[in-house]
């Protein structure tokens, strides 16, 4: 049964536009400017970490807010510089802001057309266990790439396990004003962040002195990179005027936005023009893992986060979004953005409130219960298309339906399967609604059981599920 979609508008930001209430006005504000406070500090280190002059941290953080506000499908995601994506622009760019610049518009034409050709679906084909290991691998390649600064060393080679060493070798040159200035504002970035967390939301009926005092604290603990980076300049500007300083500085930045003027498709050199054929080459493979991660990291995010707050996204879409986003972007020199996750973070817990082939074989379309029936295993690539499936059809039912998965078919599930079935019981019972399972195999039956899925319920027959949901199961 093909998939019955509403009608959509052409730009998501007119789905919710015309519904915006004042009430979204103060939440959307406060959440902007947390999000810009903790943008600015961020900008110039992953600038640092991409290899860049610092200010195109700076030019890169803009332009993706205002293209996703229009043609982005999650509320809480934002679009700018990240670790990831300033690691690979390391490796892929040659430390040349030219090459930089034209890899985002590359980029987003790639991802462009992927949206335009509604390839979002190739994303299933990449497992979470995928995911969680290129983030895990990246996370401590970036952590440790960041122990050179703390300890003010410098000439530290770019390349992992060079790195390692020549920190290591020389870490009896360690600079004690910038280790203890690091040491100092990672303590202090650690006790806001546990601040937030351990303290509770005071209630409507509590003094004002107590309530001020609760966001005060709010605020501090979710704008504590912005506070951090203030203090810090604050100190070393201290010792800049007493005619000292201890620390090594960034140096001045050129102020005001670039031109906006399209990339650059030759460099000129000391013997001649590199033309775009030679530039090309140079990012190599660049061109394929750039557009790849950044669509990734972005569509990972925006699921997260969709799930968690209850809505769901337009991978297509999000892909047009991305690709907009990074070829507008190279016109004013940003290099190659996607979604931050912990720039989303701060922007869901502000409370934002806009942003603004046949694996089912059988659907109950007259029943209340919904019947559906996976025609073989489920593997990290089915199981995103059954969510889907699953959603399409028993959300938009009035009233909504439950969901048996009847699961005869069924020999083998995976992990990332695993996940995806949780995320879909969570998904289904905050709306009220049941997902009960049927026909389990023995060994499929058993990694559910391994998996204590909060919600699982199994019986032998639809009967039984359709029984013990109070409703009868027919397929159509």
């Amino acid at each position: 049964m093909p998939r019955s979609r509403c009608p959509r508008p052409a730009l998501p930001i007119l789905r919710w536009l015309p519904r915006y209430s004042r009430a979204w006005l103060p939440l959307d504000l406060l959440a902007g400017l947390a999000v810009g406070l903790t943008t600015v500090p961020q900008a110039l280190a992953y600038a640092e970490l991409a290899g860049l002059p610092l200010q195109y941290g700076l030019y890169s953080s803009f332009m993706g807010c205002f293209v996703y506000c229009i043609l982005g499908t999650a509320k809480d995601v934002t679009l700018g510089p990240t670790a990831i994506m300033s690691l690979l622009v390391s490796s892929y760019a040659s430390h040349e802001p030219v090459h930089a610049v034209l890899l985002a518009f590359l980029s987003g034409c790639i991802q462009l057309a992927m949206g335009l050709l509604h390839l979002g679906f190739i994303l299933d084909f990449i497992s979470f266990p995928v995911i969680k290991g290129f983030t895990s691998a990246a996370s401590i390649t970036i952590s440790f790439n960041q122990i050179k600064n703390i300890l003010g060393l410098q000439g530290i080679p770019r390349q992992f396990f060079l790195q390692v060493y020549e920190t290591l070798r020389r870490i009896g040159e360690t600079r004690a004003g910038d280790a203890v200035l690091g040491l100092t504002c990672l303590a202090a970035l650690a006790g806001l962040r546990a601040m937030k967390s351990h303290v509770p939301r005071a209630g409507p009926a509590e003094a004002l002195a107590v309530r001020i005092s609760h966001l005060i604290v709010w605020i501090s603990g979710t704008a504590r990179n912005a506070l951090v980076v203030l203090f810090a300049g604050l100190v070393a500007y201290s010792f800049q005027v007493m005619g000292s300083q201890p620390f090594r500085l960034t140096g001045s930045i050129p102020q005001g936005l670039p031109a906006f003027r399209p990339p650059r498709f030759s460099l000129a050199a000391p013997n001649g023009t590199v033309p775009f054929q030679s530039l090309v080459q140079d990012m190599g493979v660049g061109l394929a893992v750039v557009p790849l991660m950044g669509l990734l990291e972005t569509i990972a995010i925006a699921k997260a986060f969709a799930s968690q707050n209850g809505y769901r996204i337009d991978p297509n879409q999000e892909l047009l979004a991305l690709g907009v986003a990074n070829v507008l972007g190279s016109f004013v020199s940003s290099y190659p953005i996607t979604g931050s996750f912990g720039r989303t973070a701060v922007n869901a817990q502000s409370g934002v409130c806009t942003p603004a082939g046949g694996l089912v074989t059988g659907t109950v379309s007259e029943g209340a219960v919904l019947l559906v029936q996976p025609g073989s295993s489920l593997h990290f690539p089915a199981v995103e298309h059954l969510r889907d499936c699953v959603c399409s059809r028993a959300l938009p039912a009035s009233p909504p339906r439950s969901v048996i998965l009847d699961c005869c078919h069924v020999s083998s599930i995976d992990y990332t399967a695993v996940l995806g079935l949780a995320e879909l019981l969570q998904e289904l019972r905050r709306h009220g609604l049941s997902l009960a399972f049927c026909g389990l195999k023995d060994p499929v039956l058993r990694v559910l059981l391994s998996a204590d899925l909060e919600g699982f319920q199994h019986f032998p027959s639809r009967e039984e599920a359709g029984e013990a949901l109070g409703c009868s199961a027919r397929t159509g």
